[in-house]
């Protein structure tokens, strides 16, 4: 994989929330882009041999006590920087200039304006909007520094050392809001680094395949296959490497949506041909989580729950040295950042916490990955596209869409009007491009309504769509009212146990895509 991710580009991170995004849309350029952390050793970003660094924006003030500094190794051997927001400031204190306090912030869209032409900003509009997000700006630029672009409240909006190949950006051009950006961050990776375009999913197959060809040796290799894209991808790179060498288990707790079990076992064990270990563990499951209504309760449960099955079925297996996960890189991220602030995420990352008997070396082919690379990964490597497109479903599975307590009886009245839904979205042709994500979620609110003229007391279902680039940011999809019209009446008259549905119109933020 070394190949490959040579010669790209470093992201130095200081806090952004799109600090993510800005090394996604450098690798939809063709370049591989990696994230390190603003103290990271200069070593480890160093074998990569990057051809530039784009320094990321962040929540700090750069004169603040104890806000992250720009490491000196950034600029000593002359590549190429381009700082971003946060990132811009930092370098401009870096290298003498003077950075203040706007005295009229901006955060939204903006229009700048380009003042003299530049290889950054080269075959994009004159006037163009853009994204702002910031509260400090630049009063006065280093030496050897000029204006690229502006406007109304910030003079210095783009600057660039051209003789130096040193670049900021008071906007972010890695969000959708810069409809441009793409085209600024190409000119500076392709124009301005002299990268080339080597990352592609043809590429990184051959080289995961040789790299655990390398890693596992003759050994075997454990999966847990949950049938998501993430672990089906990491399946059928291993069984491309290894072949029947690698063994799979799949754990059945009952929280998957209608069909999805039956499909694991008929892609992966029959299609695919692979040796799949199925466990039934939905009543083991359920009897744990009796009684339990608070989410993240239920997701540690859950998890723990899946270690003890899990764990059980890997002890029957001899002769296996390594375990095998769909880890992706925004886990990475999350897993290194929740480290270093000690905040709590999500619970239920891949197989965490296994007993101390079960003594495995890992195998993660998909640790430097994003979603949309995994996706594209697993259609070269032919697997149907209703893995590779599966809508995205959360660790836990229906319990954090069943709200309140479970039961089986509950569960099977959100799979079917769930099933419903993505159906008549399927029928449409509105599953994929519209809706990112959908799904019905149960509520544990009862309400009264009259049903073949007689009174009824049933719950409520929520039904969610939303449209999202990055799933950072998500807004609600505005599904035709005849089909939200429809999908309703299928769902009161054929689901038992509903007498309402509504739709669910809050963007991201303030809320998230889930409701718990």
């Amino acid at each position: 994989m070394d190949d490959i991710k040579r010669g790209g580009i470093a992201v130095i991170d200081y806090g952004s929330q799109t600090t993510q995004l800005i090394a996604r849309r450098i690798r939809e350029l063709g370049v591989y882009a990696e994230i390190f952390a603003h103290d990271a050793a200069p070593e480890a970003i160093e074998r990569r041999q990057p051809a530039g660094y784009i320094l990321s924006g962040g929540p700090s003030s750069v004169y603040a006590p104890g806000a992250p500094t720009l490491s000196p190794f950034v600029l000593e051997h002359g590549k190429p920087v381009l700082g971003i927001c946060y990132g811009m400031q930092l370098l401009t204190a870096a290298l003498g200039g003077t950075v203040a306090a706007s005295a009229s912030r901006e955060y939204g869209p903006a229009q700048i304006q380009q003042r003299a032409h530049s290889r950054l900003l080269a075959d994009t509009a004159a006037a163009q909007p853009v994204w702002m997000s910031h509260g400090d700006r630049i009063e006065e630029l280093p030496d050897g520094f000029q204006t690229l672009a502006y406007t109304a409240n910030s003079p210095y909006a783009a600057i660039g050392d051209v003789a130096r190949h040193r670049y900021g950006l008071q906007f972010h051009p890695e969000v959708g809001h810069s409809p441009q950006g793409s085209q600024m961050l190409g000119n500076f990776v392709f124009g301005i680094c002299g990268c080339q375009a080597k990352w592609s999913a043809a590429a990184f197959i051959d080289e995961a395949v040789a790299r655990i060809q390398t890693q596992v040796g003759d050994e075997r290799v454990l999966l847990a296959l949950s049938g998501g894209v993430d672990s089906a991808v990491a399946g059928a790179l291993i069984q491309r490497a290894i072949g029947k060498r690698l063994t799979c288990v799949f754990v059945d707790n009952g929280l998957l949506r209608q069909g999805e079990a039956a499909q694991v076992l008929r892609v992966f064990r029959k299609e695919r041909g692979m040796r799949l270990i199925a466990v039934n563990a939905a009543e083991e499951f359920l009897q744990a989580l009796a009684g339990i209504t608070e989410p993240e309760t239920k997701r540690k449960i859950i998890g723990a729950q899946f270690i003890d099955v899990f764990s059980r079925q890997a002890r029957q297996l001899r002769g296996l040295r390594f375990l095998a996960q769909g880890t992706i890189y925004p886990d990475v991220i999350e897993s290194a950042a929740a480290g270093k602030s000690a905040r709590t995420i999500k619970s239920h990352h891949n197989v965490g916490g296994l007993p101390e008997d079960l003594d495995f070396d890992l195998v993660e082919p998909l640790r430097d990955c994003f979603k949309d690379e995994v996706r594209r990964a697993g259609e070269a490597l032919g697997l149907p596209s209703s893995i590779v497109w599966r809508q995205p479903f959360p660790g836990p599975g229906l319990a954090i869409r069943c709200l309140g307590e479970l039961s089986w009886q509950r569960l099977e009245t959100l799979r079917r009007a769930d099933a419903i839904f993505t159906g008549e979205l399927v029928a449409a042709g509105l599953l994929r491009g519209e809706t990112a994500q959908c799904f019905a979620v149960l509520l544990p609110v009862r309400s009264v309504g009259v049903m073949g003229d007689k009174r009824s007391y049933e719950e409520t279902l929520a039904l969610r769509a939303v449209a999202t680039d990055d799933f950072m940011t998500a807004d609600w999809a505005r599904l035709p009212y005849d089909l939200l019209a429809k999908i309703s009446a299928r769902i009161v008259n054929e689901v038992a146990g509903i007498n309402r549905v509504v739709y669910d119109i809050t963007s991201k933020p303030p809320g998230t895509i889930e409701w718990e």
